[in-house]
């Protein structure tokens, strides 16, 4: 049995806190509605803002060469941030309609960008669809737009295997009689997806916003909330779906986590209260393409699951 878990606030913002990633030095989150990417040094305790004027920024992910790109919601755009520097956009639209509110981003191995296009804050759509797409990196800084899933209502938080041969999405629309589901779709060798499995169905209650994996291709995911069902939870899902752990959260409805720290064993997790929470001692090892950390005692083998 999973040792429970001492939960400690590290920061109360005034708003919602989403796309926790670590640097190898620091936790990187944001505020989305005051436009702000924050900084926390777990050494010195110190947070501090990194930048200012992110249009709604919320997910955040490096890619393996440790580039910083960012889901800019109120931009309805996918860009690249470098300290320092301008922004650079990756992609703003699809067959000539800008995106609707790019929510959650995860990178492969090869550079290739997934990321969710909800519409949670209801904006007027240019497009007729709420789907996942994959940005391509071509030659001379571009890139290349893809739809790659279409049968989605309202995506949210996205993965990439560790293996590269499914992308994991969380379809978690609104309304209780809708589908809220964890879904894993194959990644075909042309790049384009199969049919989807769903790993796990959370019925009329909050399903997941957002989520990381561990070395073992573990899924922790953020999801629930006090109206209904269990209320605030991590979940840890093996790859197969079956739920290996529960953590009860202090949070209305936690928004996303990360592995960070040292041997990336510390948990850190953001909240629709503002909350950032951490985690020591989890007993398990992130997956990270950036920093890459050499996998340690506190890994398990998928026979482990």
């Amino acid at each position: 049995m999973p040792s429970e878990w001492k939960i400690e606030l590290i920061a109360r913002h005034d708003s919602l806190t989403e796309g926790p990633v670590w640097d190898g030095e620091a936790l990187l989150y944001t505020e989305i509605a005051a436009d702000t990417i924050w900084r926390y040094e777990p050494g010195s305790k110190r947070r501090t803002a990194w930048r200012r004027d992110t249009h709604g920024a919320n997910g955040l992910e490096f890619d393996a060469q440790g580039r910083l790109f960012a889901c800019e919601g109120g931009g309805r755009r996918i860009v690249q941030y470098a300290a320092d520097q301008p922004t650079a956009v990756v992609t703003d639209s699809f067959e000539g309609n800008q995106f609707n509110e790019p929510n959650d981003l995860a990178i492969d191995r090869r550079g290739r960008i997934w990321f969710t296009d909800p519409n949670y804050g209801g904006r007027p759509m240019q497009l007729t669809h709420e789907s996942v797409y994959r940005a391509d990196p071509l030659p001379g800084n571009k890139w290349k737009t893809t739809r790659v899933v279409s049968d989605t209502v309202r995506p949210n938080g996205i993965l990439v295997s560790p293996d590269q041969k499914w992308v994991y999405v969380a379809e978690s629309p609104r309304p209780p009689e809708a589908a809220r589901q964890l879904r894993a779709y194959p990644i075909k060798d042309d790049g384009s997806t199969g049919p989807f499995e769903v790993l796990h169905d959370f019925g009329p209650h909050r399903g997941i916003d957002g989520m990381c994996l561990d070395i073992s291709g573990d899924i922790v995911a953020t999801a629930g909330f006090k109206q209904s069902g269990p209320g605030p939870m991590i979940y840890v899902f093996a790859p197969n779906g079956r739920v290996l752990e529960t953590h009860p959260l202090p949070a209305e409805r936690p928004t996303n986590c990360t592995f960070a720290e040292r041997g990336l064993d510390t948990l850190y997790i953001t909240a629709a209260g503002g909350e950032v929470f951490r985690v020591a001692n989890t007993g398990r090892q992130g997956f990270l393409l950036y920093p890459p950390v050499n996998p340690s005692p506190l890994g398990r083998g998928q026979g482990d699951q």
